[in-house]
């Protein structure tokens, strides 16, 4: 490896406001870092509570180094004695990270002992370590301000954790304040300081609150630094860390330099999204290379330059990173988005383009955000189709809401359909008037729909278009519909709510019947 990659997700990033993990948590995602390919994995304070003491009696990664966190001895006491340095080396991890000041007022005000004593706290922990056979990493807490403190004094802890043998000197922007060219800078003055200890190796451990994390990470690359500390999606405490998802890619494709398999970077969307999912955090759609939207097209004209040369708009193939290429329709789209859109669908709208266009800019009009609504768009097109016929129409709805003493507030709804030549009302109840309407429109599609069964309602999102009309105001409805493995979003817009979640609710079911019905023909022509 050129650079090596250190997670510290299951610590800093655990810092997060409103995350926390459990302990299978914790266990879940050392085994996505470990197939990844990430060669360090912090697992946090062995001494801190009893979660972390049993995460590290029960972790045990197949190819990554595990390291146990803590911080140096405590003032006026012997290594050997101290409870926290022998509860890291009892973990029994091959590695050991331990923290420490370098800077001269957290010397003497945070922890309020002498600038020499705390050089010798560092050098006695790293010696403890050593002696019983761990790599050691040492974090310089503080490091970049402490330089523009007192340079000669950040150094001289630096060089105390060398002196003692250890294996990485990590250099912290603890703050998250400084920028790429003084990292840069610092970086250098750390390797010449260190250059004497033959096998001690610099590393950046950087925080976001600049928005410069990744940028600073790199600096500090360019500048010689050969580990990078981080966590995934820039988890962190405050505005986070570097985003190690952000890192491996921008490493081996900008910089050219080895930190994981390209092989494994073809996971990187999944290792993404799955770490979120055990976070219990909704995906970033915005984030640099696995979001959502890393390789959406809006714009006509992105679209139709992306038709004639594929990557026109991309800076690297998003199949590289496990992502995919999406055409958005909105009213900005042009026909190359129409004619990319129903290719990826396997569909073909001919001479319909126009029509469908004209359709899709008429809703767009009317606030119905088809960019954000794929299974909407599908079902323009499908319509569009030749030969379509509307599986079922709606004849009537009725809604009703009423409060009972003892039951509280709920719903009942009655729908009326069209099934081919037949008429069917059915009547459900529910904890809301969306929940009525979906059972109601359940009992009355499944019995002839069989797929409908297994269609499954998964995320319900309202927006107010124009809240100054407060209770006038229109409404956008976006309903996300799962089907196995597919998931669609449909869009209803109304000022009145009920009648935009209709829309979108019998949508999605119109949707699911639709695609179940091409699947079939497509079936019978392949036999």
């Amino acid at each position: 490896m050129d650079v090596f990659l250190y997670d510290t997700t299951l610590r800093d990033g655990a810092q997060r406001e409103g995350l926390g993990f459990s302990l299978e948590d914790k266990l879940r995602i050392l085994s996505l870092l470990d197939e990844f390919g990430i060669p360090y994995i912090e697992g946090g304070f062995p001494s801190s509570n009893p979660k972390d003491a049993e995460f590290f009696r029960r972790a045990h990664p197949r190819h990554a180094r595990l390291v146990a966190f803590g911080g140096t001895r405590r003032a006026g006491v012997k290594a050997e004695s101290d409870i926290n340095l022998r509860t890291l080396v009892a973990a029994e991890t091959p590695a050991v990270a331990f923290v420490g000041k370098a800077s001269r007022s957290h010397v003497v005000h945070v922890l309020g002992v002498s600038p020499e004593e705390n050089l010798a706290m560092i050098a006695d922990s790293v010696a403890f370590a050593k002696q019983r056979g761990r790599e050691v990493v040492f974090d310089a807490e503080h490091f970049f301000d402490a330089v523009r403190e007192d340079r000669a004094y950040a150094l001289s802890a630096i060089r105390a954790a060398a002196e003692a043998g250890a294996d990485w000197v990590a250099l912290c922007d603890t703050n998250g304040g400084s920028l790429p060219s003084w990292v840069a800078r610092v970086v250098g003055e750390a390797r010449a300081a260190l250059a004497p200890f033959k096998g001690c190796e610099v590393g950046v451990h950087t925080h976001n609150d600049s928005e410069l994390a990744v940028a600073n990470s790199l600096a500090g690359v360019e500048a010689g630094a050969k580990m990078v500390q981080g966590t995934l999606n820039g988890w962190g405490e405050r505005c986070g860390n570097a985003n190690l998802v952000s890192l491996a890619p921008t490493l081996t494709f900008k910089l050219g330099k080895r930190c994981v398999d390209e092989r494994a970077l073809r996971r990187l969307t999944e290792l993404s999204r799955r770490a979120s999912e055990i976070a219990n955090m909704a995906p970033d759609a915005f984030a640099p290379y696995v979001g959502a939207a890393a390789f959406a097209h809006k714009a006509g004209y992105h679209a139709a330059a992306s038709e004639r040369l594929e990557g026109a708009y991309e800076h690297i193939p998003p199949e590289s990173v496990g992502n995919s290429r999406r055409i958005l329709v909105s009213e900005l789209a042009g026909r190359g988005n129409l004619r990319a859109r129903a290719r990826s669908l396997g569909l073909d709208v001919g001479d319909r383009e126009a029509v469908v266009l004209a359709r899709v800019k008429d809703m767009e009009n009317k606030g119905f955000q088809l960019e954000a609504a794929d299974g909407t768009v599908e079902l323009v097109m499908r319509r569009a189709q030749e030969g379509y016929s509307a599986p079922f129409e709606l004849v009537d709805v009725l809604c009703a809401s009423q409060t009972d003493l003892q039951r509280g507030m709920s719903a009942r709804a009655k729908v009326t359909l069209r099934i081919h030549l037949d008429v069917v009302t059915t009547e459900a109840e529910g904890r809301g008037p969306v929940d009525a309407l979906d059972s109601a429109l359940r009992e009355a599609l499944v019995p002839r729909f069989a797929e409908l069964e297994h269609l499954r309602l998964v995320d319900y999102k309202v927006r107010i278009l124009d809240p100054e009309r407060a209770t006038a105001a229109t409404t956008r409805v976006l309903l996300e519909a799962a089907h196995g493995d597919a998931r669609w979003i449909t869009v209803g817009c109304s000022d009145n709510i009920i009648e935009a979640s209709w829309q979108a609710l019998l949508d999605s079911y119109e949707l699911c019947v639709l695609r179940e019905r091409s699947a079939n023909v497509t079936k019978e022509v392949a036999s």
